[in-house]
């Protein structure tokens, strides 16, 4: 069989906002999707993935996982549209669901801002960390009124038929804790595997959330490494040793700074606080690649979504391998020329 591995960038934009520029931002939510054959396996679903894959011509009847890769609004938000939305188009998929895979339920809030002068107080204590599986219920539920007609109406099977949310495991003896050690030093793990995919997961930095995972999708004709949402680790190193195309997060610090750099609230310290110690740069991107042996880079997860091409261009100069700059809907092989 002929998979002809490629991405397609479905979104290429990174945080929950929508991003405004004179005439329109033209990246949206951050998705990607893998595709092996006729399947595809989405990573992330960001605002506007149905939408986008309409455009890129990816059919949900084709589609056998969804994998997202921490739990943040920018990387789910529109989970619930695709599963409502989307519930014809998979019809006749009873036996065989949509896999949802992310991550599970911390277990605990996490540590307050240091900059906090009063205990923020959580929203929603009787569930206030919920993992894939419960998110995806709890969405689920709160388009019953919808979905109820639609199964007592018209017939029509519930999206629990269709999709299947699991939470990832993480393995035992890793010395995993979500406030005291979120990121240690490991090897990846399995999660998913059928006759096209092999997709590994590993833990990665992107503090306060945690688990957050990156991800590699092993295939017969080439692998495909994210890196989610995170600060250089070499977690991440480890998980993209040798693949054929990394796909990281990048943010411009300078950005960063003149967004919070002069304000003195404490709201916009914490704010700064969390990009310093949960992105990666450009020049760190590159470093990931180049230190890993990938052998192409793309830079994704792009803030601010409508930065100047050059900020991110400068990856090239940290790294000798193939650089992308995707736009939203480009197309990447993973082995180009096979």
């Amino acid at each position: 069989m002929n998979l002809k591995p490629r991405i397609v960038t479905l979104g290429t934009a990174g945080g929950p906002k929508w991003w405004a520029a004179p005439g329109g931002c033209r990246r949206t939510g951050i998705a990607t999707a893998v595709v092996a054959g006729e399947a595809f396996y989405l990573v992330d679903c960001g605002h506007g993935v149905g939408r986008r894959l309409s455009q890129a011509g990816l059919g949900l009847r084709n589609l056998r996982g969804i994998f997202l890769t921490h739990l943040h609004s920018d990387h789910t938000v529109d989970l619930a549209s695709l599963a409502v939305f989307g519930l014809y188009e998979l019809l006749g998929r009873q036996a065989d669901p949509v896999k949802i895979i992310g991550p599970g339920n911390r277990g605990m809030l996490p540590k307050a801002s240091p900059r906090a002068t009063v205990a923020p107080q959580p929203l929603a204590p009787h569930l206030p960390t919920p993992g894939t599986r419960e998110m995806f219920e709890q969405l689920m539920y709160a388009h019953a009124t919808d979905l109820n007609d639609r199964i007592i109406d018209s017939l029509r099977p519930s999206p629990f038929e269709l999709f299947e949310a699991s939470d990832i495991r993480i393995p035992n003896g890793t010395g995993y804790h979500p406030n005291d050690n979120p990121t240690p030093a490991m090897d990846p793990f399995p999660i998913y595997e059928d006759e096209l995919v092999r997709v590994s997961a590993i833990l990665v930095e992107h503090p306060p959330i945690a688990p957050a995972f990156g991800f590699r999708f092993d295939t017969a004709e080439g692998s495909v490494t994210f890196s989610g949402d995170t600060a250089y680790t070499r977690n991440m190193v480890t998980l993209a040793e040798g693949t054929d195309l990394l796909l990281h997060e990048a943010i411009d610090f300078d950005f960063v700074e003149a967004l919070y750099g002069d304000k003195p609230d404490e709201g916009s310290r914490a704010a700064r606080d969390h990009h310093y110690k949960s992105h990666t740069s450009v020049s760190d991107a590159a470093k990931v690649a180049r230190e890993a042996g990938a052998k192409q880079l793309a830079l994704h997860h792009l803030v601010p979504g409508t930065a100047d091409e050059g900020v991110w261009q400068q990856a090239a100069a940290h790294y000798d391998g193939a650089f992308h700059l995707p736009d939203d809907l480009d197309v990447i092989e993973l082995r180009p020329g096979n």
